[in-house]
């Protein structure tokens, strides 16, 4: 019963997973077009983009299993090589052993993270651009790519540094914005709550299934009220750092910058008449 209870949870939570990632694909799409054009169609631009979002999905689904086998060598065949060698079981023996194995493949594994952040950066940075404008595969985008950064390694490297520090202070500021409106919300919602509790307790109410019920209900309002104003709140930063890495790929991709920066149509002037012919001079007698 507990064995099928926790396979039930396994393959709901996976659906679960998998059905907010496509969401996440194609509204990836749309935010895409609404940095370029200026303003935002949801329904609009899911109905057009439902087709590139399926093949990000697919590939965030292909990246997603050579991650997980990736940690499973990388990281399941040095723990069972050390379990078969009886390291776990008389831990005590192989205390060196076991600290220098344990931060060699903390090593391994926090570099393998920071590939598929990089990796993942990159694909929604650079390749969902070339997705959109030319429905192209995710490969053929990362093909292009990666031409793109070998032929300038060093701009693109500063692009990741940028990124990470432009990520760490907008966290920052963003962070410190939010927990001050918290505060601000929950200072009346808080004394509305102990007021109430205190009004309750004078009418005689003690804690059943209704007013544990309301007690739940009041609580996930309040919490899905904080979940909209930090969410509120981070629109700015949402919307900057695509708009930061479609500007950068505009410098270096043609038909982006020609998205982004029309030429002005060409203004048809007709010819301008020719005068009448000057009559002909006449003699004098």
């Amino acid at each position: 019963m507990l064995v099928g209870l926790v396979l039930l949870l396994i393959i709901l939570g996976t659906a679960l997973w998998m059905a907010l990632l496509y969401i996440s694909c194609v509204m990836r799409f749309i935010l895409f077009d609404s940095v370029v054009a200026g303003e935002c169609h949801i329904r609009k631009g899911w109905r057009r983009r439902t087709g590139e979002g399926l093949q990000l999905f697919a590939w965030q689904i292909l990246l997603a299993i050579l991650s997980f086998a990736s940690l499973v060598v990388l990281i399941g065949i040095p723990l069972g090589m050390a379990w078969m060698f009886g390291w776990f079981t008389r831990p005590k023996e192989h205390i060196l052993a076991l600290v220098l194995g344990g931060l060699a493949l903390l090593m391994v594994f926090l570099a393998l993270v920071m590939v598929l952040a990089v990796i993942y950066m990159m694909t929604k940075d650079f390749v969902v651009p070339q997705m959109a404008l030319e429905s192209i595969s995710a490969a053929e985008g990362w093909r292009r790519l990666w031409q793109w950064m070998k032929r300038e390694k060093a701009g693109y490297a500063g692009y990741v540094g940028m990124k990470i520090v432009l990520a760490i202070g907008a966290g920052i500021a963003i962070g410190f914005i939010a927990l001050i409106a918290i505060l601000m919300l929950l200072l009346p919602i808080g004394g509305a709550g102990v007021i109430a509790v205190l009004a309750g307790k004078a009418a005689g109410w003690t804690w059943n299934l209704y007013t544990i019920s309301l007690a739940v209900v009041a609580g996930g309002i309040t919490l899905l009220l904080l979940l909209f104003v930090v969410s509120f709140l981070n629109v700015p930063a949402i919307v900057f750092f695509p708009a930061y890495s479609i500007y950068f790929l505009a410098g270096r991709y043609r038909l982006l910058a020609d998205t982004l920066w029309p030429a002005p149509p060409a203004v048809f002037s007709p010819p301008s008449p020719e005068p009448p012919p000057r009559p002909a001079p006449t003699g004098t007698s």
